[in-house]
């Protein structure tokens, strides 16, 4: 076999098996994607919005939602973190399925009156995106024990004495599992979370995973 053929043949086999990679990619649902990982289930909750409304782990099911934490008189990461929230926002504007839920870390501050201020410079819409607050050791719990935000180590200590500050992300499917944790002020991180939220809201619902207890939340 001459060296021209010999090219010949290797590339035909080449660009024969790129076509078939992707056709696979296009037509099989899922294949050549890595699944995320389920970090943990999140647990009942219940907390009030910048409307008054009650919302719980029912509000989401069957939704992908991004959930963060933060306080509205913070000046420092807050600000840059719901910047980033609201690109979000307005990329799934129009996802029926897609939700933010953004839960304070000081209701003693953050009340319900103050959170329908601060969405309104936001310029948040109430239907898809929701400011909550509650008691701080529930807030404080679900932040630990349900997104994986902070180490749970932590809620041992004087709930009074606590201040939980943090620049992550959770990102949940629809059946209630968290799914990945992103740095809220990485671009790269972002860009990641934006893939995957569209990903996921492609995923079929399945039944809820929702933890009955805030200390039973082993995906294994």
């Amino acid at each position: 076999m001459n060296k021209k053929k010999l090219i010949f043949l290797l590339g035909f086999f080449i660009l024969l098996f790129a076509g078939f990679y992707f056709a696979l990619t296009a037509f099989v649902p899922g294949y050549g994607k890595t699944e995320l990982p389920i970090i943990s289930y999140v647990p009942a909750f219940s907390f009030s919005n910048q409307e008054g409304k009650t919302i719980t782990e029912k509000d989401v099911t069957g939704k992908v939602y991004v959930a963060e934490y933060f306080f509205t008189t913070c000046k420092g990461i807050c600000p840059k973190l719901n910047t980033n929230m609201k690109h979000l926002s307005q990329v799934y504007g129009q996802e029926p399925d897609f939700r933010l839920l953004s839960y304070t870390v000081d209701p003693e501050t953050d009340s319900v009156g103050r959170m329908h201020k601060y969405a309104d410079s936001l310029g948040v819409n109430a239907q898809q995106w929701w400011l909550l607050t509650g008691r701080k050791d529930s807030l404080y719990h679900l932040a630990r024990n349900g997104y994986m935000l902070d180490d749970p180590k932590n809620n041992a200590l004087n709930i009074n004495e606590q201040f939980l500050h943090t620049q992550f992300l959770a990102l949940v499917d629809k059946s209630g599992r968290v799914r990945k944790i992103y740095d809220g002020l990485k671009k790269n991180e972002l860009d990641e979370l934006e893939k995957d939220i569209a990903d996921l809201l492609k995923e079929k619902a399945g039944a809820p995973h929702f933890a009955n207890s805030l200390f039973n939340n082993n995906p294994g």
